[in-house]
Parts: C-alpha cells; structure tokens; sequence
C-alpha cells in the first residue's frame, strides 16, 4: 500500500503544532470556548467548581445533568430538552447540514459548508472533588470551524475525536475535552488518496484508517503511535464505516462481509453471500457484538433490506436477523444496555438480544413509512441517548421518546418543522470519562469521552 503523508507528529496537550487547522478562531465570548486553560472549558471535567467568567452572565446552575437533543431541518438546527422534549433553540444554518458527537457531552460538530463546525448545545458538567457541578446556557452555532473540502465521517472514543475529509484525505486526531476550543490536532496525517472514509484512534494510540480512491475502496491499515504500519488487508471491497466494541474490537464493513481489528490482529469474517454488503453499524461498549446492515442487491438503486447482521468480535460469527420490515440507514442504534435497535418502515422499534440474535419485542412508535429515493431527504431516524431513545417522524413533524424496557413511548411533540438528522448531548461528564490517552500525557487533568454510536452515511 503507498503510505501516507504525516503532516505533524502524535502530539499531547502542551506539545501541539501551530497548523492552523481553523477557518476561524475562538472568541473569548463564547461559552465552552472560552479559554485555552483547560479548568475553565466548560466542556471539560476540569477541577474548578464555578463555569469561566465569560460564561457567568448566561450560565445557569442546574441540579442535574441536562441532555439535549439537536435536530437539523431545511434552513436550521432545532435543540430540545431531552426529558421534556420542549424546543429551547433554533439556530439558522443554511445547506444541508450532518451532526456529529464531538466528545465532550456538550458539543455536536455539525458537518456543513466548509468543514466541521462546532454546535454548542449549552448543558455541561464539571467536576469538583468527588461531585459535580451542571450548568446550561443557550445554544449556540461557535465560530470554531475546522475546515475541510468534504467533512465526512467523525468518529468519537477513548477521549479522541477524529475527523475525516473526503475531499483531501486528511485525518485529524483531537483531544475530545477540548474540541470546542479549538486547539491543534494531537495527531494528523493524509491517506494516499482522497476516498470516503473514516479512522479510529484507540487506547493504545494505534490509529486504523480506511484505503481507497474516488472510484473505488478495498481495505483498511493500522498505524502505531509513530505512524508506523502494524497490521493491514485489502480484503475489504467497498469499506465503509466503523463501530466500535467491547474491549476496544473495531468493526468495519464490506461487500462481502466485515474486517474485525482485536488484539492487534486484522481478521475477515465472510458474509454468507457472494455480494453481502455491511455498510453501516452501530457498536456500544457494552457488548461485544456489533449490529450492521446487510444488502445482497449489488444492481439495486435503492435496495430495502429486511434482514440486518450481528457480528461476534469475540468468535468472528456473522449472523443474520431477519425483521418484519424494511429499514434504512438513519435506522440502527444500540440501546443502554447494548441492545440492538432497529426503526422498520413499519413504524415500530425493534428490539434484538445481540448475544441470542433474537428479536424480543417491536414497540409501535409512528406510522408505517416508506423509503425516499435521495439519501439527503428526511426519513425517520432513531437516537439513543441518556437512557431513553428518541425516534423522529418527518411525516407528522413529530419526535417521541420510548423506553425500551417498558416499551412505553413516554413523551411525543410536534415541531414547527420537519425533522432529518437527529444527534444529542447527555450535558455530564460521560461515565468513560477517563480514558486510556490521558494516562501518560495528562496526569494532572480530568477529560470525558463518549461511546459513539456511529450513524454512518451510506450514500454511495
């Protein structure tokens, strides 16, 4: 495989290069963003008690941690409380616009016309001694914008947060504490030719990135903390998105199956069908197994699946789950406690034991729906977040909260608009919050990460 190009070395914080990487700088006015030091980021778990004194005027303390849900529409992002579902912000943002976790339990990075554009959701924690402090603002669109030709994939773990261009290529690796304020990447580097890819950075700084060109996609390499090449296949036709497991397994799908990366080693594991492409999955920290999509049309423009995969990192086992429905890529998501969800066509949320492969309840949630023949425009979509999952229907303008345990759906609300993306914050330092990057490099701060449920796009 050619290699890549390192633009600046694996870098901690203190010890970082001065690319500058931002279209724009950070004003000091702005919350989350409001000084390099990291005790007064309100994004970071940093030791002070008391938000930043640019934030004073327009935080408020709260008894809790306050999630939020964010939603893009035609011409904007709406922002609602999570528990209440009442709307808090609307912010005009022109252009289709993608959400991403940026890692901070605070942040989204919204993928829009220039590159990654920080979303604060206004609703943080901090931590003090042995407790925390919760704080809200208003939402806000900052002006910390990393530039790219193409923003593509972000991929959030392990307390690093990393941003793919597939206009150019590059990959930047950054400390997920500190996102918002805008700093340089603790790692970058640029694939030999620019693709639609992604890359994860796990806890022992290996960094696996896809490989490919604009016409075509086939494998995957990892990297050391030094860059250096470890592990690599090409036996991967048409790679597309990430999960990430338990015990740090990462999942990548392919035409004919996935590529599996555990305990340094790159194993294939073969799809039951000549052409069986996996093309989005859904992980969590929680279980070992991985759900995906499966697809066996390679000729179909628009192909509606009925049946999804369940991948063992453990044993290397693909399965097969067939549903009553179809579904589509904005339809995979895993629930608190690993469960593999799936929103079907036909209204309801489908609830899969990932260890079992069995579907153990569908809970009616809206009307059944159809497909639409462009990726961009709005279809339901279904987030997992703060121990709840939220399933949007555009059709009826609408958002409802389930519990999947009860199978209750608990609260619903209709918006002004008509929803497409769908993403959230938990406003808390995230229970992984010490991660394994920080060990060596920042004894002496607290960061916070967040497991990501990757909702990779599927438009190929």
């Amino acid at each position: 495989m050619p290699a890549l190009t390192r633009t600046t070395r694996p870098a901690r914080r203190g010890r970082q290069s001065a690319a500058g990487l931002l279209a724009l700088a950070v004003p000091l006015a702005l919350a989350g963003c409001a000084s390099a030091d990291p005790a007064d980021g309100a994004g970071s778990a940093g030791s002070s008690a008391e938000p930043s004194s640019a934030e004073t005027a327009q935080a408020t303390e709260a008894t809790a941690a306050t999630a939020r849900i964010a939603l893009t529409y035609d011409g904007g992002v709406v922002v609602l409380d999570a528990q209440t579902l009442e709307q808090v912000a609307d912010l005009p943002l022109e252009g289709f616009t993608r959400l991403n976790p940026a890692g901070d339990g605070r942040h989204l990075l919204a993928s829009t016309t220039g590159g990654f554009r920080a979303l604060d959701l206004g609703a943080w924690a901090e931590a003090h001694g042995d407790h925390h402090h919760y704080w809200t603002s208003e939402p806000r669109l900052t002006d910390v914008t990393y530039a790219a030709e193409e923003p593509g994939h972000v991929v959030v773990h392990g307390g690093r947060t990393v941003l793919f261009d597939d206009g150019t290529g590059q990959v930047r690796v950054l400390d997920s504490a500190h996102v918002a304020e805008g700093e340089a990447p603790a790692r970058e580097l640029t694939t030999p030719s620019a693709h639609h890819g992604v890359a994860v950075e796990l806890g022992d700084d290996s960094l696996l990135v896809t490989e490919g060109t604009e016409e075509s996609r086939s494998g995957v390499r990892v990297l050391d903390a030094d860059d250096q090449e470890i592990a690599a296949s090409d036996d991967c036709p048409g790679v597309h998105g990430e999960a990430v497991a338990a015990d740090e397994a990462v999942v990548v799908g392919c035409e004919d199956g996935v590529l599996v990366y555990a305990d340094g080693k790159l194993t294939k594991v073969q799809a039951p069908d000549a052409y069986g492409r996996i093309g989005n999955q859904a992980g969590s920290e929680e279980s070992p197994v991985v759900l995906g999509d499966y697809k066996t049309d390679p000729d179909a423009e628009l192909e509606r699946p009925t049946r999804v995969s369940l991948v063992d990192t453990r044993s290397g086992d693909l399965s097969l789950v067939d549903l009553p429905s179809s579904y589509t890529f904005r339809s995979l998501a895993r629930g608190a406690d690993g469960e593999a969800l799936v929103l079907g066509t036909d209204g309801s949320l489908h609830v899969i034991d990932p260890e079992s492969g069995k579907l153990t309840t569908s809970i009616p949630v809206i009307d059944a729906w159809e497909e639409p023949a462009e990726w961009q425009e709005p279809r339901p979509a279904v987030l997992a977040l703060d121990g709840s999952v939220y399933v949007t229907d555009p059709a009826t303008k609408s958002v409802h909260a389930v519990d999947v345990e009860s199978g209750e759906v608990w609260k619903s609300v209709q918006l002004d608009v008509a929803p497409n993306e769908i993403s959230g914050v938990s406003g808390d330092v995230e229970a992984s919050g010490t991660d394994e990057h920080d060990h060596e490099a920042h004894d002496d701060e607290a960061h916070d990460h967040e497991a990501h449920d990757d909702e990779a796009h599927d438009h190929d």
